[in-house]
């Protein structure tokens, strides 16, 4: 593991879908606990006149970092909420962001891969947009996305794949949601200081707004961790003990509150980009990845980045079947294999390849012997991070319904 070449933070922007694909360019934006409330309101990107979010975290929760342009508040998350719900975002009326991203599945869609609005079939999975808000690198494997509000451009305009499908009708897109009764109200309130509050970038402001308020942390594993509760079993504090030990290595890219890298928030002051690789394949014996799935190497075009993706956060994990970038491992059981082999071996067909012996593969994928015993700790613990309560929470699910 590394930290990014600066070479690829200097590149440009290229789409990166929100389930993960990378794609061509986007067009520009145009014309309950005790928690703190939000970064004050007002300023640009609207909040004047609007009121300060409270995040509603337990005492030692970290809150999200909130871009300076865009602070939060209850408005644009409630706008948000029903612009991430409205099936009016797509081109065709078909899908929404909730389509690939479900509150039920830890706001993913339980699909080896995405799939568009059109029927189009993406390379990747569609990833948990749950603690999106402490990230500092999106997707799978698009190093240069720098927000939230840039990620939403992505499915809405992206043609490559296309998710959303809304490339080319921006305005009838703007002249739909003018109209739009639920939107009368709930634009010029979420932006009181817009002379005219309808437009891409509002829209992409408040969908990511909505997108920071999604936070996990409610798990029976934030209950014995942050709130002292004895509430993992025997099973799941052996499992623990193993997973943040040194001799399965999972902590080291699933580490800290939100069991990933790649993570800031109001207290950071390092901040880390990292992409891994993790043996998954070894196409040929040479190192390569599948030629449509080849990480951050299609933006770099450095070898030692074939095959690096991001680490996805597991909290959750129990929900988010099948894993993987590509969706390629059905159940939690078979990913515990392929680390425990370092490497996946696939013995025929076109990606055949022994993945342990993949040139690029991460030094810390060296392998692991686990009992049938310490098999079930492990995933006894994986379970503790489910948080049941971020499925049915009033305020993630759906208004239009």
């Amino acid at each position: 593991m590394r930290l990014l070449p600066a070479l690829a933070i200097g590149l440009m922007i290229v789409a990166a879908a929100a389930c993960g694909d990378d794609g061509e360019t986007a067009p520009p934006a145009g014309g309950g606990g005790a928690g703190g409330s939000s970064a004050a309101t007002g300023g640009a990107g609207g909040g004047g006149g609007s009121t300060a979010f409270d995040w509603g975290l337990p005492p030692g929760y970290p809150k999200p970092r909130v871009p300076e342009d865009n602070p939060i508040t209850n408005e644009k998350v409630e706008l948000g909420r029903y612009l991430f719900y409205d099936k009016g975002l797509s081109g065709n009326g078909t899908q929404s962001c909730a389509t690939c991203h479900q509150q039920s599945l830890a706001f993913t869609d339980g699909l080896p891969v995405g799939v568009g609005s059109t029927g189009q079939h993406h390379v990747r999975g569609a990833m948990s947009i749950a603690n999106t808000g402490y990230l500092n690198a999106f997707t799978w494997a698009n190093p240069v996305l720098a927000s939230l509000e840039e990620q939403a451009l992505v499915p809405m305009f992206g043609e490559n794949p296309v998710e959303l499908g809304l490339a080319g009708q921006e305005d009838t897109l703007l002249a739909r949601l003018k109209t739009e009764p639920a939107y009368v109200d709930r634009f010029p309130a979420a932006f009181p200081e817009d002379t005219d509050p309808y437009t891409v970038e509002n829209v992409v402001r408040a969908i990511a707004s909505f997108q920071r308020s999604i936070i996990s942390y409610r798990s029976a594993w934030d209950a014995y961790n942050y709130g002292g509760q004895q509430s993992l079993s025997e099973s799941a504090v052996r499992g623990k003990d193993l997973f943040f030990g040194e001799r399965l290595e999972c902590f080291h890219c699933h580490g800290g509150f939100n069991f990933s890298d790649s993570v800031s928030h109001e207290g950071t002051t390092f901040e880390e980009i990292m992409f891994h690789n993790t043996g998954l394949y070894n196409v040929g014996g040479t190192g390569d990845y599948p030629p449509d799935n080849t990480g951050i190497f299609e933006f770099t075009g450095f070898p030692t980045d074939m095959g690096r993706f991001r680490a996805p956060t597991l909290r959750n994990i129990a929900l988010t079947a099948p894993y993987m970038h590509d969706g390629s491992i059905a159940t939690l059981s078979e990913v515990l294999d392929h680390y425990a082999a370092g490497g996946r071996t696939i013995t025929s067909g076109p990606y055949a390849g022994v993945g342990s012996d993949n040139p690029y593969k991460s030094e810390l994928i060296a392998g692991f012997t686990l009992t049938v015993q310490e098999r079930a700790d492990v995933l006894a613990f994986l379970e503790t991070l489910t948080d049941y309560e971020l499925l049915t929470d009033e305020r993630w699910s759906d208004p239009w319904h």
